[in-house]
């Protein structure tokens, strides 16, 4: 009982500090892309690598901006790790060639898996120059994108959808930066550690020594958090006590990571000119995030196992000082955004509470979803419900204004069925070779979870994993990294081949037969699709994974 109350106001809390920031943020972040004015730091950047900043982009132009800037980071991302033994602060640590480009992948898709030991393997100067970088500017990418969408909605008979550079700077200087220096702050007051040394050594009551493993902790963890990025500077992640000291530090973290994302659907509303439609995809985004929640939290409350009935709750792999409530609250949080950080081992949740996390990433991770990406994401599935909603009475779809014909419907369902064709090819590929078996430490149904949870996390940008699975191999290193690019960019220039068609259309005044999109029936409808379209798609593989080992 007291485990109920404790994780009760821990949620309230939650809830209390997004909604006190919900209208502020969610208007401010309006504000900075509508702004015409650039700031002076803003215009130094510009000139250095020389863009004109009130030059407007056509749709195509945008999305090269996007690939453009993404590649290039992958290469120097890739190169700064292959020198990192030249560096200052490098500790003379080799990376190969595997580990460096799926890491570079990682970073610069938002995604921050990670198959290395961070402590072990990357010196100080990645960590700063490249890792936290990307940190910075993928989050960055992916609100820019759900921005040019919602501009694809507002402008009418023009074919430009601002300009790339000037909102990915934006994002970084007005945006992330400045959040990320007072949640860095908060979060050094509260015990998380800023070191540049390697380490620092201590005798423990046996009389042995053991290096504790120092780094910058508390500035990567706010932007790890703040972007939804999630890679760990620490092997532990938000489960170890220099990154996550606390439960104050764990609820603030959970509150980070899905502010932005909350945030920017009031920012929809007031762009789009009517806030009841941010309401709307809030609505839908809490609804499942409240479902998930609750089951997850039951799951590892009422295991079946001996051990875990004796212990009270399932709490192998948990921190004692999380409890079950902010290990389940946080595994949420961080699957239902593209956060991938985690206080507790998935791997060692029940067959419901992992499938919980699994479901989260399948949705689409909708639930509020990445920085940006869980805009951008939903906004394709009300374009696809809207389209339902318009077979099923014989009229051509709109939404907001917009008439969805088949060049429309063909982007958002090139958007919708990426995820999951990268994941299924990309699991069933792993499945098949022999090699395979030898990586899990799991037979059976859990094993086919692990498996799948690797390419759920890639292919979604979440980076999270079922530890289980050892993917240091070429093969995983390799696979992994594409199913990561293939699961950012498809969708990305699939939304933007839809918001530069819907941009060169004139706006439609609503008529008797347009379907209302900002009440409940709408949310509904939206909601329904989500859960319609990863029950068809994913059912037999969930089937043989977590709800067969949940049955079990």
């Amino acid at each position: 009982m007291t485990s109920l109350w404790t994780g009760l106001i821990q949620v309230g809390l939650l809830l209390v500090a997004l909604a006190a920031a919900y209208r502020p943020l969610g208007d401010y972040l309006a504000r900075v892309y509508e702004d015409k004015k650039h700031w002076r730091v803003e215009r130094g950047l510009y000139a250095i690598v020389r863009v004109n900043p009130d030059a407007e982009q056509r749709w195509t132009t945008y999305a090269a901006g996007v690939l453009g800037f993404s590649f290039v980071s992958v290469v120097l991302l890739y190169l700064l790790q292959r020198f990192q033994g030249w560096l200052p602060f490098g500790f003379d640590r080799e990376i190969n060639p595997a580990t460096a480009f799926n890491t570079a992948v990682s970073f610069v898709t938002n995604t921050n898996w990670q198959s290395y030991v961070p402590e072990q393997v990357m010196g100080h100067s990645v960590q700063l120059a490249g890792l936290t970088v990307q940190n910075f500017v993928s989050a960055a990418v992916g609100i820019a994108v759900a921005v040019a969408v919602v501009r694809g909605f507002t402008r009418a008979k023009t074919d430009r959808l601002g300009n790339f550079w000037v909102d990915l700077v934006r994002g970084c200087v007005r945006v992330l930066l400045p959040l990320s220096i007072v949640a860095a702050i908060v979060l050094l007051a509260f015990g998380a550690v800023m070191s540049l040394s390697s380490g620092v050594t201590v005798t423990t009551p046996d009389g042995q020594q053991h290096v504790l493993a120092l780094a910058p902790v508390a500035s990567q963890e706010a932007i790890k958090e703040l972007g939804t990025n999630g890679g760990g500077i620490l092997n532990a992640n938000s489960a170890h006590p220099f990154e996550n000291p606390n439960s104050w530090t764990n609820l603030f973290q959970i509150f980070l990571i899905l502010l932005i994302p909350v945030a920017l659907t009031r920012t929809f509303g007031k762009l789009v000119k009517d806030v009841k439609q941010g309401y709307v995809l809030l609505s839908v985004m809490g609804l499942l995030f409240a479902i998930m929640t609750t089951v997850a939290w039951w799951a590892e409350s009422n295991p079946n196992g001996i051990a875990s009935l004796a212990a009270g709750g399932a709490m192998e792999g948990k921190e004692v000082r999380f409890g079950i409530p902010g290990s389940s609250l946080f595994a949420v949080a961080t699957t239902g955004t593209s956060t991938g950080a985690v206080n507790s081992l998935h791997d060692s949740y029940t067959g419901l509470g992992g499938g919980v996390a699994l479901l989260n990433m399948l949705l689409g991770e909708v639930a509020p979803g990445g920085v940006g990406a869980g805009l951008y994401g939903i906004l394709v599935l009300a374009v696809i419900a809207v389209f339902l909603a318009g077979l099923m009475v014989g009229r051509t779809p709109e939404y907001l204004g917009k008439k969805l014909g088949r060049k429309e419907i063909t982007a958002a369902a090139i958007a919708m069925l990426a995820m999951p064709t990268v994941v299924l090819i990309g699991a069933g590929l792993a499945l098949a070779l022999p090699e395979t078996a030898g990586a899990l430490n799991n037979p059976g149904a859990h094993g086919l979870s692990e498996v799948l949870y690797a390419y759920a996390s890639a292919g979604n940008n979440n980076g999270s994993a079922f530890g289980g699975l050892t993917v240091t191999s070429d093969f995983f290193q390799v696979s992994l990294g594409l199913a990561m690019l293939f699961g950012r960019f498809i969708p990305i220039l699939a939304v933007l081949t839809l918001a530069g068609s819907l941009a060169q259309q004139r706006k439609v005044p609503p008529s008797a037969g347009t379907l209302p999109t900002s009440g409940p029936l709408f949310a509904g409808m939206l909601a329904g699709t989500v859960v319609l379209v990863a029950a068809l798609t994913f059912l037999p593989a969930l089937a043989l994974g977590p709800i067969a080992e949940a049955l079990s």
